[in-house]
């Protein structure tokens, strides 16, 4: 019970009308932040901190700019997966593959409107089941070995390797390029050099902006080079653009399932939103 009233202390803090302004300038400059690919909300949280500093905010109007700013962020990385195809950050990775295609069919509008709701059900989700189950989900998170982020890690590929289709050897290949990508740099374990060919600015790994500009955006590129010449009709937000109640009715269990999903692998250390948005 004092779980609860505290949480409802917390709503009402955050309610306030300075506090509501102060969230809602957040999440406006972290979804400008999140269309750039590669910044993602980490970075975003790093350009605001010192703004935060500087406008001498009171500990809990701070938090929530930082809060509103990595919450702007998420949504901003799937903006542009959704018009665009080239993620704002790890997580949006997989909104390409079912966002784009709304949208090159023009039903951009409800594909932001639908991510951006399945953003705030998932942040609802998490902030609840955190302060309610929070000393359980410690125990749990702290449980987890070797052979149980090896399990995981291989689920989350296995994932990956249904989604590219009925191919079976395009999934191998995908799989198998990304984990040799992910090797280059310097072993944690045993501080061995792989594949860096004596180069330092490869010790420590590929950073994730060059692989979503060298896979995605360079690619895209050229299809939409290709489309203006062959005069092809460009992405557009014409139409509707908030999904109906058939689209919510359709989607609605997949929100929750995908919720309470992205939380439990949000729990363990070193997941992230990457392997839960794969699974």
């Amino acid at each position: 019970m004092e779980t609860i009233t505290h949480l409802m202390e917390g709503f009402a803090v955050a309610g306030t009308p300075t506090n509501l302004a102060i969230a809602a300038i957040g999440a406006f400059l972290g979804t400008v932040i999140g269309l750039l690919p590669g910044l993602g909300p980490i970075n975003g949280v790093a350009i605001l901190l010192p703004i935060a500093y500087a406008m001498k905010l009171p500990p809990e109007s701070a938090l929530i700019l930082l809060a509103a700013v990595y919450a702007g962020c998420e949504v901003g990385g799937r903006i542009s997966a959704i018009l665009i195809n080239v993620p704002g950050d790890a997580g949006a990775v997989m909104t390409t593959m079912d966002g784009y295609p709304m949208a090159r069919k023009g039903l951009a509008g409800p594909a932001l409107s639908l991510s951006a709701f399945a953003s705030f059900s998932g942040s609802m989700v998490a902030v609840v089941g955190i302060v309610l189950f929070a000393p359980l989900l410690a125990e749990w998170a702290l449980a987890f070995g070797p052979a149980e982020y090896f399990a995981l890690m291989v689920l989350a590929l296995s994932c990956l390797g249904g989604l590219v289709g009925d191919s079976l050897v395009k999934a191998m290949v995908c799989v198998l390029l990304g984990l040799m990508l992910s090797t280059v740099g310097i072993d944690s374990n045993s501080g061995v050099y792989r594949y860096t060919f004596d180069l330092l600015h490869l010790a420590d790994g590929i950073p994730f902006i060059v692989v979503v500009i060298g896979l995605f955006a360079v690619s895209e590129l050229m299809l939409m080079l290709e489309n203006a010449h062959s005069g092809a009709a460009p992405v557009s937000l014409s139409g509707r653009l908030m999904f109906n109640a058939q689209e919510f009715a359709l989607a609605k269990w997949t929100m929750l399932r995908c919720s309470v999903t992205g939380f439990f692998v949000g729990v363990l250390p070193g997941a992230g939103a990457s392997i839960a948005s794969a699974m």
